[in-house]
């Protein structure tokens, strides 16, 4: 099965340069790593991308400040399917695959059940000095505790589609065109992995958690709530509720609310306060 892996990249290029090291490590060949390059033509240098797997490099503009993830990973799909691929897989820049994590991936789709397949995230501690040893991954991260973490030779079928994430996932083209990709209305960091989820569960595309697929989340520093994307993530949870009927990100909502950076009210949804500032 020719599988492209699919990276949407704007700075991080060492976490890029590390997932690519993994990759040309996967038990299962990568025919080719698209990179999706917002506004960043440095992330496609040889220098950072490096010789293998082929880097299919695609460039997306970005405008106002607001990285444009969905248009950027359905660019990628697009240049992957263009190129052959028969299995897309989708990693966030951040994710090292695991050695089997490809092979996994690839067992499952074999099958041909049309389902949107998600590996479990295990998040490591702060880089050492060395960099990650790759070979010890397993023991040094630690499983997202919001999400299943099957045994490594199951499959998991997810009840509910609100859990999907793409920070690591892979997808037949079939499948991906009953989709239809992400909606690129949403602009900036949130909700349009949630609102993917919900298009898939609209076409009667339900979620499995893989077993064995394991992606190993690179340490960089957050903010919890993250007060940096509270434009992004209230102006996106608009379109997502006009789309969809409900408020997504309602934990962060709230959280800025309590800090009194936005209000809610049942005519206009969330709206930012004219008081709040950065």
């Amino acid at each position: 099965m020719r599988v492209a892996v699919i990276t949407a990249v704007s700075g991080r290029h060492r976490h890029l340069q590390v997932q690519r090291q993994a990759l040309a490590r996967s038990g299962h060949p990568v025919a080719a790593h698209v990179v999706v390059a917002m506004s960043d033509p440095g992330a496609v240098s040889e220098s950072v991308a490096g010789p293998a797997p082929a880097v299919v490099a695609v460039h997306v503009p970005v405008r106002d400040e607001q990285l444009p993830l969905a248009l950027a990973r359905n660019a990628g799909a697009e240049a992957a399917l263009e190129a052959g691929a028969e299995l897309l897989v989708f990693l966030d820049v951040d994710c090292i695959p695991g050695r089997g994590t490809i092979g996994r991936y690839v067992q499952v789709a074999r099958r041909g059940a049309p389902r949107l397949l998600c590996g479990p995230v295990a998040y490591l501690p702060p880089v050492p000095t060395a960099g990650y040893d790759l070979d010890r991954l397993p023991e040094l991260a630690r499983a997202h505790p919001a999400r299943p973490v099957p045994a490594e030779d199951a499959i998991l079928p997810a009840d509910d589609s609100r859990l999907f994430w793409s920070l690591s996932f892979a997808v037949l083209p079939d499948v991906w065109r009953r989709v239809g990709g992400f909606c690129e209305l949403y602009r900036g960091y949130g909700g349009e992995d949630t609102d993917f989820g919900q298009q898939a569960a609209a076409a009667g595309i339900g979620i499995d958690w893989i077993g064995g697929a394991w992606a190993y989340h690179q340490f960089h520093p957050i903010s919890d709530p993250p007060l940096e994307h509270l434009d992004d993530i209230v102006r996106n949870a608009g379109v997502f509720h006009r789309r969809w009927g409900w408020w997504p990100m309602q934990g962060w909502l709230e959280a800025f609310e309590q800090r009194g950076l936005v209000h809610y009210d049942a005519a206009s949804g969330w709206r930012r306060t004219r008081s709040a500032g950065p």
